[in-house]
């Protein structure tokens, strides 16, 4: 019998082999996600349609409120103020104040998993944290107060520390102090040069350690972070929208986005929806 042929895999054959691997470990390091809804429940809908025609004070929660006039800039075309922002952000915060007492962990909006997202120890800071810190420093802004002990906030407790930053009254970015991974975060959906934000940050975060913990912050291992596929807007008006998305998102742990500027629409919506009901959705 002629002896066996040994098989010599092809350099393409290498190369598809190698393509499935990455494919594989990809999908294991950034799960693979239900695309969101393109719209409410139709009862939901219904409901949202009812909020815009509400007349005065809409929705109340914690120290915030939302009006009329602030409700309809969730209506497309529109640019958020700093109510909408500080409402949403005051629900994100609440969350994961129920999540500490209640010991309960969040469902994951839109993962293909049974498992559950854990909801962060978050501290969120007002849209008014960052126009006082850039302006009057923390010194002169007195923003030591921020955090006293009167208010229970030891920030370096947290998990992250979620901020909603105003470039010039032009645009809307979010960033965060990421205790866990060790990182300063910026999310941009223009994706310009944010530098900036990482230097006053770094500046504060150190500051509030000498005036809190005696000592300066040991940055050692800490990283400048921009991810590199941020959800990008393709307007000049729904920067508010995706500044919200994201501190909503990472106040649950996640890594990576699942909208884009498709389902923005979906999201006005549904944030009207969860102002109006004071509480945030647990579904995608």
């Amino acid at each position: 019998p002629r002896p066996f042929q040994a098989w010599s895999p092809s350099l393409d054959d290498l190369r598809l082999r190698q393509r499935s691997k990455d494919n594989i470990i990809d999908q294991r390091l950034r799960p693979r996600r239900l695309p969101l809804p393109s719209s409410l429940p139709p009862e939901d809908e219904l409901k949202v349609d009812s909020l815009f025609k509400q007349s005065g004070v809409v929705s109340k929660f914690a120290r915030e409120q939302v009006s009329d006039k602030d409700l309809v800039r969730l209506m497309p075309g529109s640019w958020l103020n700093d109510e909408i922002i500080n409402f949403y952000g005051a629900l994100i915060l609440g969350r994961s104040d129920d999540s500490k007492e209640n010991g309960d962990n969040a469902i994951v909006n839109g993962v293909a998993s049974p498992k559950k997202s854990k909801i962060l120890n978050v501290h969120y800071f007002t849209t008014f944290f960052w126009q006082k810190l850039t302006r009057d420093g923390y010194e002169k802004g007195r923003l030591a107060k921020w955090t006293k002990k009167a208010s229970r906030v030891d920030l370096f407790s947290k998990d992250i520390v979620l901020i909603p930053v105003n470039h010039n009254n032009t645009h809307w970015t979010a960033a965060a102090i990421n205790f866990r991974q060790k990182r300063i975060e910026s999310y941009d959906s223009m994706f310009l040069d944010r530098s900036a934000v990482f230097k006053v940050l770094r500046n504060y975060l150190d500051a509030e350690h000498c005036n809190k913990k005696k000592a300066p912050f040991d940055f050692t291992g800490w990283e400048d972070y921009v991810l590199k596929d941020t959800p990008q807007q393709e307007n000049g008006y729904d920067c508010g929208v995706f500044t919200c998305q994201f501190l909503e998102s990472l106040s649950r742990g996640e890594e990576t986005f699942n909208f884009s500027q498709d389902d923005i629409p979906y999201l006005r919506r549904r944030m009207v929806w969860e102002i109006g009901h004071s509480r945030l959705r647990t579904d995608p």
